[in-house]
């Protein structure tokens, strides 16, 4: 588990170890002949990314009071860092747009933390999800300089998680959609172009399951979803994509 601050700061300097080495293999390339000229000129072409990923869930809070005097707060402390892995379609449709279609799966985990504002007790669960997806994006790229090209992409994600569902205090629905905006640089090298890409991604729809009728029977657990008026995913992704 790793707090959301040094989280965002490990983050950072994974990106500017990575950014600088590639960087650094860039003005090298750059000094020899284009690699790959052509490579952006097709059509269409294949490729497949691997990465690592952390999700939030940002919870809104209806004030509700239980009987007994409780007034419940939740929320995510730290983030779990996942692993994703994609396949890469890419259309081409002139020298600076193409979509992206990047279909896979993401394996993480959420520890979210409850808490009784009046009381101070406490409570715990971690939801693991596998999240199949099926990303759709719009990528913007600059004029390629030597080997090296920085671009945009934008889009959709809808996400269907096909993990087992248990009977527990929370539980999320199977589905969810997220817009995505993100950035990265192709950098072609010899036999294949690599891009590392960031990608930040958030939630459009609710996906807290407030229908529970497996907690009937266990009104003490129903409160923590009672407590809250809806949960909204966010998410960042650090992809490496090689085609």
């Amino acid at each position: 588990m790793i707090g959301k601050r040094n989280f965002f700061l490990l983050l950072l300097g994974l990106i500017a170890v990575v950014g600088t080495g590639f960087s650094a293999n860039a003005r090298t390339f750059n000094d020899k002949l284009l690699n790959r000229p052509y490579a952006d000129q097709r059509p269409w072409h294949l490729g497949f990314s691997v990465g690592i990923f952390a999700s939030d869930l940002m919870f809104t809070h209806n004030g509700l009071v239980t009987e007994a005097g409780e007034q419940w707060r939740l929320e995510q402390p730290n983030y779990q860092p996942g692993f994703c892995v994609n396949g890469l379609f890419n259309l081409r449709l002139n020298d600076y747009f193409s979509v992206r279609f990047t279909p896979g799966m993401y394996f993480g985990s959420r520890d979210i933390s409850m808490r009784d504002i009046n009381s101070d007790a406490t409570e715990r669960q971690n939801i693991k999800s596998t999240y199949v997806v099926v990303p759709v994006d719009i990528k913007y790229s600059a004029m390629r300089w030597r080997n090296a090209r920085p671009y945009l992409v934008a889009g959709v994600l809808p996400a269907f998680d096909v993990s087992k569902k248990r009977s527990d205090i929370l539980q999320l629905k199977s589905t969810d959609i997220m817009l995505s905006v993100g950035f990265g640089f192709d950098f072609y090298l010899p036999y294949f172009k690599l891009s590392p890409e960031v990608k930040f991604c958030f939630g459009l729809s609710d996906v807290l399951q407030h229908n529970r009728p497996d907690l009937a029977d266990d009104p003490n657990k129903f409160k923590f979803t009672e407590s809250i008026s809806k949960a909204v995913s966010k998410m960042i992704v650090v992809t490496f994509y090689f085609e």
